[in-house]
């Protein structure tokens, strides 16, 4: 149990290392800071809706970033969510056999103290595999990774396939992961909750997300501790991906 929370909390460091040292650190926290000091959420009379659901005109087309924040950064909880979500949620495959949102009221207990498992036996929707050496910066190349929608690092889930779309090896290992470290620290050094939505974002009859929605409030202290709402694309420099099959090829270096 030990040797498993050393092996999660070093995965942890490693990733927290890799983000300050390129840079991304203090343009990520530059950009929450507003909305770390004025949080408003409305009453509601039922769970809330993501906004890629509710309204997926509102997610705007990629153009250049990793992530765009959504909302002026304020999730699209309501009170009603925070008073009453429990536990964790994952929605039933669609007809295409696509993911729906996760969500769960996080507590530090959740964390896993086992290194994650194998879940090579999981094939989501747009499944397309593919290798590009020399573009890829990984061994093997894989364009395509296995990508949970809830971090295991937060709840333990692992063959969960309504939890794990496909995404990119760029949008797995670095477009989501500061967004998910955030998290995972929040939880390590307090006893407080937090409630997390991640809800992928397919258009029209697509097989690969276009990205997905992301969500964390942090309940006892309101917001203060952690909030923040963003879309993070599932895009892959240098190659370009057909979202409606999930095939790639390379793009020309002249495009």
């Amino acid at each position: 149990m030990i040797a498993g929370a050393s092996v999660l909390t070093l995965a942890i460091l490693v990733g927290l290392a890799w983000w300050i040292l390129t840079g991304k650190a203090s343009s990520f926290f530059d950009g929450f800071q507003k909305t770390r000091q004025t949080v408003s959420i409305p009453e509601g009379d039922g769970f809330s809706v993501s906004l890629c659901i509710e309204h997926p005109e509102a997610i705007p087309m990629y153009n250049g970033n990793d992530y765009v924040v959504l909302t002026d950064g304020t999730p699209s909880f309501n009170l009603y969510d925070l008073k009453n979500m429990e536990g964790e949620h994952y929605a039933d495959l669609d007809n295409m056999g696509r993911c729906g949102p996760a969500v769960a009221m996080l507590h530090r207990s959740m964390m896993p103290t086992e290194e994650r498992g194998e879940i090579g036996q999981v094939k989501p929707s747009g499944w397309a595999q593919r290798k590009y050496p020399g573009v890829i910066p990984s061994s093997p190349p894989y364009l395509y990774h296995r990508s949970h929608l809830i971090a295991y690092a937060l709840t333990g889930q692992n063959v969960n396939e309504k939890n794990l779309i496909t995404g990119t090896c760029h949008f797995n290992t670095e477009s989501m992961l500061p967004f998910e470290i955030q998290v995972m620290q929040y939880l390590e050094k307090s006893e407080n909750h937090v409630l997390y939505r991640v809800t992928p974002f397919f258009q029209g009859d697509e097989r690969l997300a276009r990205g997905v929605e992301m969500e964390a409030f942090s309940v006892e202290d309101f917001g203060k501790g952690l909030c923040y709402h963003v879309f993070v694309y599932n895009v892959q420099p240098g190659i370009e991906i057909d979202y409606e099959t999930g095939e790639s090829h390379e793009k020309n270096p002249s495009d």
